[in-house]
Parts: structure tokens; sequence; C-alpha cells
């Protein structure tokens, strides 16, 4: 296989350099002091100020959209085309699979000017890079960069604008990070620290900076989910990250944004997991559906594409909200995902279906447009639902997951519903989906009435999803003021006044508050939300 170059070194010099260094680290070659002296992967690297600020940048509240950009597939090999039992590992499959290899420029040439031809401006190359694997071996995170790069600049050559190249750090790496170094990163040591910024160093000297994509002239950074837990709490990480950042490039700071499971609050947050259900929070995200039945040991719900219909509901949600409140940064989940169906990209399946929808719904988050909700809650006063056999949802419906279980049940001359310990530590929650039409941005203060049978111990609580960021998991989980239960053994009615809520389905099944009795049994038989 010919060898792949980029700027003035090649893979094979770089290994060498790699080996060096590791060979020369005294004790731990993943020490901090031993991180920071290794040779970045890339020659962009030590820049002026100038080199930095090279690319154009987007500007904060001025919208674009992205998306998320997997480069893993190489036909020829099988790389992410078959399971390891020789199946076929993709629900969704590319037009014409030989011509697929994160080697060839030319197959990233045409996924480039396919995301430009659905007026996405920035991409999210999903990286899985980290320091072990540096000499461990190259695989397609490492190899699959300059072919990507060669295709960018020589669209710039011809005078076309392909979309800026931010970065999609999957943070899996901090767990299962190559076959020598075998750890579980700690980001609460500097050698933890170190290993995250280095890995995020890498993939940036990999890329020139007139291709990076920046907000207000700092380079995106999005973190998936904290796998690392410990230190993930810590902001100073976040800070770290900057600073180290700023050395190597030009005094250029990052802009971090983090998913939603870390607890330190980064630049922004965007919520994983938009192929289930939109998120408006930080980032608004989307995507056109979920199915992984390909992947060995799945068991995730499908969600149905509906030949597109649910793609473009969910990207008129997004733009019933209103302009002035509503994020700038619009991201699909995801370009090219094709394990798990979440993929907009030209395929056998679809053609270039999801490519018009996101141009036609693009333009209109990129100018600003507001569309007016189709739900039949939009306007409404409020909300309900009756629980039990006889219950009846308008706008409020009870979702039952894994800490929500619940059975129907008849109590005090009423059908209603009582929680279920859940067998891992004993909760007992009751979680509620509002309708996205009636709450799904910042709408007012609303007033929520639980009718509820007044026995047993514990007080009846809630936590919903909030705009106060402070809260818990930047807000998602907020605590609202509890009613003390009298043991009256009678039906009575708990009141919640909520100043802050955004219903954004960001609690456990993509919900928007939860209620319960301090672990103890709830049994309650109708629930109202009402705007005050």
């Amino acid at each position: 296989m010919r060898t792949l170059m980029y700027g003035r070194l090649t893979l094979a010099a770089h290994l060498a350099a790699v080996l060096l260094w590791a060979a020369g680290a005294a004790d731990d070659p993943y020490s901090e002091s031993a991180l920071l002296r290794s040779p970045a992967l890339g020659p962009h690297i030590r820049l002026s100020a100038a080199q930095a600020a090279a690319a154009p940048s987007f500007r904060s509240g001025a919208p674009f959209v992205g998306t998320y950009y997997f480069f893993w597939y190489n036909h020829a090999t099988g790389e992410h085309f078959r399971n390891p039992d020789g199946s076929d590992a993709l629900v969704d499959h590319p037009p014409d699979p030989t011509g697929v290899s994160y080697l060839d420029p030319a197959w990233h040439r045409k996924e480039l000017l396919d995301i430009m031809d659905a007026g996405i401006e920035m991409m999210l190359p999903v990286y899985w890079g980290a320091p072990a694997s540096k000499v461990a071996d190259f695989p397609w995170h490492h190899n699959g960069l300059p072919p990507l790069v060669a295709a960018a600049e020589a669209l710039l050559a011809e005078g076309r604008v392909p979309p800026r190249i931010g970065l999609f750090y999957d943070t899996s790496s901090l767990a299962a990070n190559g076959n020598l170094a075998q750890r579980h990163v700690d980001l609460s040591t500097a050698d933890g620290r170190a290993w995250l910024y280095v890995t995020i160093r890498d993939y940036y000297s990999l890329i020139p900076p007139r291709l990076w994509a920046t907000l207000d002239g700092r380079p995106l950074v999005f973190l998936y989910t904290a796998t690392a837990k410990a230190g993930s709490d810590d902001p100073s990480v976040f800070e770290y990250v900057r600073t180290h950042f700023a050395a190597d490039f030009g005094g250029v700071r990052p802009y971090l944004v983090a998913e939603r499971s870390w607890p330190a609050e980064a630049d922004n947050a965007y919520d994983w997991g938009a192929a289930f259900s939109p998120k408006a929070a930080g980032v608004a995200t989307l995507g056109p559906g979920y199915d992984d039945h390909a992947a060995p040991g799945r068991t995730s719900p499908r969600i149905d594409r509906e030949d597109g219909r649910l793609y473009s509901r969910r990207w008129e949600q997004l733009l019933a909200l209103d302009p002035a409140l509503r994020p700038a940064i619009a991201l699909v989940e995801t370009w090219n995902e094709l394990h798990e169906g979440t993929d907009i990209c030209e395929t056998q399946e679809y053609g270039r279906r999801y490519i018009d929808l996101t141009r036609h719904y693009a333009a209109q988050w990129k100018a600003g447009a507001r569309l007016h909700s189709a739900s039949p809650y939009a306007e409404a006063p409020g909300v309900e639902t009756t629980l039990g056999v006889s219950g009846r949802d308008q706008g409020l419906r009870l979702v039952r997951n894994g800490d929500g279980e619940f059975r129907a049940a008849v109590a005090a001359g009423s059908t209603c519903v009582e929680t279920v310990a859940n067998g891992a530590n004993g909760e007992q929650f009751l979680y509620f989906d509002v309708d996205d039409g009636f709450g799904f941005e910042p709408s007012g203060p609303l007033t929520v009435e639980v009718e509820f049978l007044d026995d047993g111990d514990g007080a009846v609580g809630m936590q919903y999803d909030s705009a106060d960021r402070r809260a818990l998991l930047a807000g998602a989980y907020k605590t609202a003021t509890p009613v003390v239960r009298g043991h009256t053994g009678t039906w009575r009615s708990a009141t919640f006044r909520l100043s802050d809520p955004r219903f954004c389905n960001r609690q456990n099944s993509f919900t928007d508050f939860r209620l319960s009795a301090g672990g103890s049994r709830l049994t309650v038989r109708r629930v109202v939300a009402r705007r005050d």
C-alpha cells in the first residue's frame, strides 16, 4: 500500500519518531510530561497567531448547520462493511460500495460535494484517536484524515467552499484506547488531562488552519459522552485543554461543546441521541430515524423514518422555535453513520432524498425563518393526561422506562397508576413527555397539578427539564419544591409552579419531567400542565 503524505512528513516517518519518543520515556510514555513532549501527528503545530487565524469564522448568534462525518469505511478491506462473522454490517448502503475508502481522496470529494449540496457548512469527522494508538497502529482515524484534507484543499483550489472541519472527539477512547495502554483515563489526574489534550492536539495538527471550523475564531471541539467519569465534573479539565491548545496553536483557545452527560460546564452543550428525539438546548440537534439491526448484540428500538416525514417534522419543530431564542447551531445526527441508520447521505435505499430535504430546511434555518407549529397544542392553555385503564392523553403522556416502571391500579374509587420499584436501586419514578408544540422552548412559567393518593411515606417531588444550566445535568433535572403528604388516604392535588421550564426531551427516554415520592410508592390518577 502506498504511503500517505501529509506536509513534509509521512506516516512511516512519523511512526519512527513516535517509537523513538516512546523508547525515550523513562517510565511511563503516558505521563503528563511524556505526553506533552510527544511529537504531534501532523505538521500544523507551533503555529503563529496569523497562521491559526487563517480560516473565515462562524460568528456567535449567526445560524449555521453542521453534521457528524463517519469516515471509517473501506470496501476493499471490509472495514466497517462486514461484521466479524462476515455478515453485512450496514443498514443503509452507499450507491457504489466499491468506490468507498477512507484512503481515497476521490471518495471524500464526493461526500464533501454532497454535504455542500445539502447546505451544510460544517462537518465533524468522528475521531477515535488516542496517544496509545499512535504507537500501536494507524487505523482509519489517522489514515483517513490526510485524504480528507487533500480533497478539501483541492476544492479550495478550484474556488469552491468546502464545509469547514471541526472535531467530534469520540471519548469512548478514554476507556478503550489501543493495544499498549489499556487504561481507563482518569481526568482528575495531570496524566489524564494531558491524554485528553494531546488527542485534540494531534487531530488539529493534521488539519490546515485554513480548513478549520471556528466560532469567533476558536476551533470547534465537540466532546462525546463523559466516558471518563473521574474528573469529568471539574471545570479545570476544560481550562487545561484551552491553555495548552493556545500554547501550541498561536494563542487560539478552542471552543468546547460537551455532550450533556459531562458535569463540568464547557463553552456550550449538546445532546447525543437526536436520532430518537430532537433537542434544542445549547445546540439544536435532530436526525432522520434510527435502525441498528445489522449491529450484533444491539437491542435499541427502531425509529421509523416514515419515508422522510419524520425528518421533515423534526426540522419544522425546530424551525417553529423563536429565532431569537433558539440555538444558532443546528447539528444533523448523522451524515453517514450507516450502521445505525441515522444517515442523510446518498444511499441505495433513499437516493438523495435526505440531501434535498436538508438543503430545503437548512436554507430556512440559516435565514432565521420561523414556521408555524403544526401541533394542535401549540397555542393550547394546557395539556393533561388521565391515568389507568380508562386514561386519555391530551398533549401529555406517561412513559415507561427502566427506572420509571408502573402498573395500572384502582384506588379510592378511581383508575390510576402506581409506581413499581426498579430492580437496580429501588427508585420509583413516573416520567412524562409534554407535546413539543406546547413546551419545547422557554414558554414562560407553567403550573403542574398532580392528583395523587395521599398515603405512604415521602413527599411528592418533581424534577423537570429547565433553562437553568446550574441545575443537575445542565438543567435537565431541576428540583421543584416538594409537596408533603398528609396520610389522609384520599385523593389530593399537589401543585408545582415552574418558573423556567424548557421541555427539550432531555430526561430518560426523552421525557420532560418526572414525579417521585422519595423512593416509596406513588399513586397518581391525573396530571395537568397549564400556562400561567
